[in-house]
């Protein structure tokens, strides 16, 4: 009983595949078939056939994300109470040196 099982299970999981992958082949036909069909259109009036280009330049995107937009303006640290600029180095105290034990 668990052979039969087995097998019908990997069937079933075959015939998945199968669909999956001709859904797929559908769709890139499809896409195909819209962008012949642009082409088509283009030379019927006239117009120069242009491919899909999708430049991409990977500096843009770094200086997105770490150049500062325009609602991004950062103020210099202020000195906190004391006069003292308040950053990493304030909670950083001042101990006293032990003689090391013998």
């Amino acid at each position: 009983m668990q052979a039969i099982f087995n097998g019908l299970f990997k069937l079933v999981l075959l015939a998945a595949g199968l669909v999956f992958a001709a859904s797929l082949l559908f769709v890139a036909f499809l896409f195909l078939l819209l962008w012949a069909l642009r082409a088509l259109w283009a030379r019927l009036t006239g117009q120069p056939v242009a491919a899909f280009v999708l430049r991409v330049n990977p500096r843009d995107g770094f200086g997105r994300v770490f150049r500062p937009g325009p609602g991004d303006v950062r103020e210099p640290p202020s000195p906190g109470p004391g006069g003292r600029l308040r950053g990493p180095a304030q909670d950083v105290e001042d101990v006293e040196v032990k003689p090391p034990r013998e």
